[in-house]
């Protein structure tokens, strides 16, 4: 029997992944909690906030994207791995606000070892200090009456949404500023729903 480890929070919508990772991490020892989605993740952390964040990418509703951007801002302790099949070790996801990535698929004791380095007390390799602060990532709204892509962005400062049309653009991050406050807003498209940029 292992000895009581750090607790984790496991998030991803497919209930057979969710199971199967709770099995895995509770046998090491691990104390596991589970979210099927963004907003029950964040629920679950207003309960008890946890050592470690496993969660999927790209999940309905809130994406793993926009889910680690906001425990990124306003839980920065928590330890955050990001899971995903659709990007690789070699190339994971450009600034995704996670401590490491782990490819879906993989062997398993990849993970392992990853949740062991990153909740040892001492300070994890696999951690990049210092940390930045987090792009917002956000999903597109389409295209407003001009048949631009656009976005509505909530400023994290005052709160208050505005549109932004996107135009083009290569760069992974980008920069704003609120229309009502005038605070710098560095954000990313959350190109899980399927639309994407226009190039140039």
């Amino acid at each position: 029997m292992h000895k009581l480890r750090a607790s984790l929070l496991v998030v991803d919508d497919q209930a057979p992944i969710r199971a199967c990772l709770s099995e895995l991490l509770t046998e090491h020892g691990y104390v596991v909690r589970l979210a099927p989605d963004g907003f029950s993740a964040l629920g679950e952390i207003r309960k008890e906030i946890p050592d470690l964040i496993l969660s999927d990418l790209n999940m309905p509703g809130m994406s793993g994207f926009e889910l680690l951007s906001v425990v990124r801002r306003r839980f920065p302790s928590i330890r955050v791995i990001a899971m995903s099949s659709a990007f690789t070790a070699a190339e994971p996801p450009a600034n995704v606000a996670a401590d490491a990535f782990y490819e879906k698929g993989t062997h398993p004791d990849f993970l392992l070892q990853m949740v062991g380095e990153i909740t040892r007390p001492r300070q994890s390799l696999l951690v990049h200090p210092p940390r930045q602060l987090a792009p917002l990532w956000i999903a597109s709204n389409g295209r407003n009456s001009s048949g631009e892509l656009y976005v509505t962005i909530t400023c994290p400062e005052c709160l208050r949404a505005f549109p932004q049309a996107l135009g083009k653009s290569d760069t992974p991050t980008l920069e704003t500023s609120c229309a009502h406050c005038c605070n710098p807003i560095h954000y990313a498209i959350d190109h899980s729903g399927g639309l994407l940029l226009p190039r140039n």
